[in-house]
Parts: structure tokens; C-alpha cells; sequence
């Protein structure tokens, strides 16, 4: 027995719309409400269905593909959490749109910014997500140039007017380090990330006014490649460099750096919190499978990633409701095993 086909007009009276607004919800078009469009997609993935991608290619001379290209050797990548959680928050909502991801690794923002261009004027994607921002960074002349629709996941300072999405960095280093100083720790490092990235800065920048607002005795910070043996060279300096004067606090700019530095304390005999208390950035499930257990920022990462991939088809869309900059949230505090008063 042949199992009927699918189409359009099945999806339509599920959904309880014309054939027309399933067009228009599928091709990302102004004329539907929120509600409308999240019906219609659901109707879609009960029933099985999905746009012909080449029809819609021909018909639009568009293709349904969204670009992301990021400044990362492909080993780090696969091991750092945070990409991979924001990768699937993005997923999430192009597969609610029947579009694709086109994922690629570049060695720096100049060889990005041609590949960006051979993707627009091939029209082989609709719009991109621009991330790990510099300062004076050439991606935002090249997207105006190129009048490419574009997200720039980086603070405002930063995206030369891009529609941009963020976490507010600074607010949450300063709330780690205060959180820390209330703990009685007064020497206090920070194990960031590359130096050359906005983010970085910004976050450096804020640690450096925390610790002279709360005059701490000490305050160190090293900037690394984000990779565990970074983060565990960086902490053995620290542990080793000082004598009695060592941090008694470390905050990480990322989680898969705090796990080795955990792993460094406990080489060299220091008990994490007794001995030095640890504080991690992001929240991914490997801070909740140490022992002891890390502290972290935490922020909701597929979450963020999910709302960067909306704002973008907001931006393809020519939505007069998507703002030129937003903040997502700020990572919140979460307290565990990894801290505690000051020894």
C-alpha cells in the first residue's frame, strides 16, 4: 500500500492558515504573528514535512543555509563545551526552519572575511553569525560592504553597529570577584582567554577595576589559548611562582580550563576549597562531574545560541521589531564544592 505524500496543504489545515502563510512562515516573510509561525512549525514536524529546499532555492534565488565561521584549530573546538552547546542552540531554531548550518574553521578573521564574501556573492548562504569580535574588527566594514544580513554575537563597543547579541561579561567578572572578596580571599588571579579577543578585554578590563575598588592585596592575570594545558601551565605559575603570597581564588574564562587547574591544584597538593577556591565560566556539565564540583558563571549557552539564530532570521526578515543590540542576560553565579572562605 503507497503511504500518501505529504504537502503543503496538509501542513495548512493542520495548522488551521492558507497554504500562502505556510510560504510565508517557511521563507521567513513579515505578515504572521509569533503564534501563527510557531503553529505552523509544529504542524511541519508532526506531519513530517518540509519545504522542497530546491524549489525554494529556484523560486527565491536564495538559498536556506546560515554561515558560521570560527577562529578556532579544530581540535580546541571539539573540546571546548561552549561551542558546542551555542552550535546546537543554533541548530535548534534552523531546524524548526528546515535550514541548514555551513560550519567552517578559518586561521584568521582575513581569510573569514573572503570566505564570507564568496558565500554571499555565491549566494550559497542567506545571512551569517559573526562571532569572537576583535577590536577594529574588519568584519564590520565587510559585511556593510557586502549589505550581507549579518548577527554579531559580541558587545556593541565591538560590532560597529551590527544588529549584536551578548552576555554582559563585565558584570559578571565583577560579581564573581566580589563574590570571592566577601569569601575573605584577597589575592585573587584570573586564567583568561586570548588576548586579542573583545570579550577578553572586556572582561579584563572589569576584573582590574573589581580588584582596585575592593583593593585586593593581590590580583593576577594570563591570558592563555582557552585550552586545558594552557589553563593547567597557567595555574601551576600562579600555585608555584609566588610563594605564600600565591592567589588564594582563581576564576577561569572557561570550564575546560578550570578542570585542569583543579587537576594542577590537587598535583601539587592543594585541596580545592581549603587550600584555593576555583570559580569556572559557562556551566557545562563538566563542572558538575568534578570532584569537588566547580563553581560557575552560568549562563543558559544553547539558549543564548538559540535567540542569536531568531535574531538573525529576524535580520533576514527586515523585521522592524529586531533591535540594533541586546543584552541575552548575565552569567549568574552558581555556588558548589570548588569555593569557599579564604584559608
Amino acid at each position: 500500500m503507497t503511504v500518501p505524500r505529504v504537502t503543503i496543504k496538509d501542513v495548512a489545515a493542520r495548522a488551521g492558515v492558507s497554504k500562502g502563510a505556510v510560504s510565508l512562515a517557511f521563507n521567513q516573510k513579515r505578515g504572521l504573528s509569533d503564534a501563527t509561525r510557531d503553529r505552523i512549525f509544529a504542524a511541519a514536524r508532526e506531519l513530517g514535512w518540509a519545504p522542497n529546499l530546491a524549489a525554494r532555492s529556484l523560486s527565491s534565488q536564495r538559498v536556506d543555509v546560515v554561515g558560521l565561521a570560527i577562529c578556532r584549530p579544530a581540535k580546541l573546538l571539539g573540546l571546548e563545551p561552549f561551542y558546542m552547546e551555542f552550535v546546537s542552540g543554533v541548530e535548534s531554531v534552523l531546524t524548526e526552519r528546515s535550514c541548514s548550518l555551513l560550519l567552517r574553521l578559518v586561521r584568521n578573521l582575513e581569510e573569514e572575511v573572503g570566505l564570507q564574501d564568496a558565500w554571499w556573492r555565491g549566494r550559497q548562504v542567506s545571512g551569517s553569525i559573526l562571532v569572537d569580535f576583535r577590536a577594529d574588527d574588519p568584519r564590520v566594514a565587510a559585511a556593510g560592504r557586502l549589505g550581507m544580513p549579518v548577527v554579531a554575537v559580541g558587545h556593541p563597543s565591538l560590532t560597529g553597529g551590527l544588529t549584536s547579541v551578548w552576555t554582559d561579561d563585565a558584570t559578571a567578572v565583577t560579581e564573581a570577584v566580589r563574590y570571592l572578596a566577601a569569601l575573605g580571599h584577597r589575592r585573587i588571579a584570573r586564567v583568561g582567554g586570548a588576548a586579542a579577543l573583545g570579550h577578553t578585554a572586556i572582561r579584563a578590563a572589569a576584573f582590574d577595576e573589581a580588584a582596585r575598588v575592593l583593593r585586593l592585596a593581590g590580583a593576577w592575570q594570563v591570558a592563555t589559548d582557552f585550552s586545558g594545558e594552557a589553563g593547567g601551565r597557567a595555574t601551576r605559575s600562579l600555585l608555584t611562582g609566588m610563594g605564600d603570597d600565591r592567589p588564594t581564588a582563581i576564576v577561569y574564562d572557561n570550564d575546560i580550563m578550570a578542570v585542569a587547574g583543579l587537576s594542577v591544584a590537587a598535583e601539587l597538593g592543594l585541596r580545592a576549597p581549603e587550600d584555593v577556591s576555583l570559580l569556572a565560566w559557562d556551566d557545562s556539565q563538566l563542572c558538575r562531574l568534578t570532584r569537588p564540583t566547580l563553581s560557575a558563571m552560568s549562563h543558559d549557552v544553547h539558549g543564548f545560541g538559540a535567540d542569536v539564530a531568531r535574531t538573525l532570521f529576524g535580520v533576514i526578515a527586515g523585521e522592524k521589531g529586531v533591535g540594533r543590540s541586546h543584552p541575552v542576560a548575565t552569567p549568574v553565579l552558581v555556588p558548589r564544592g570548588s569555593t569557599a572562605p579564604a584559608p
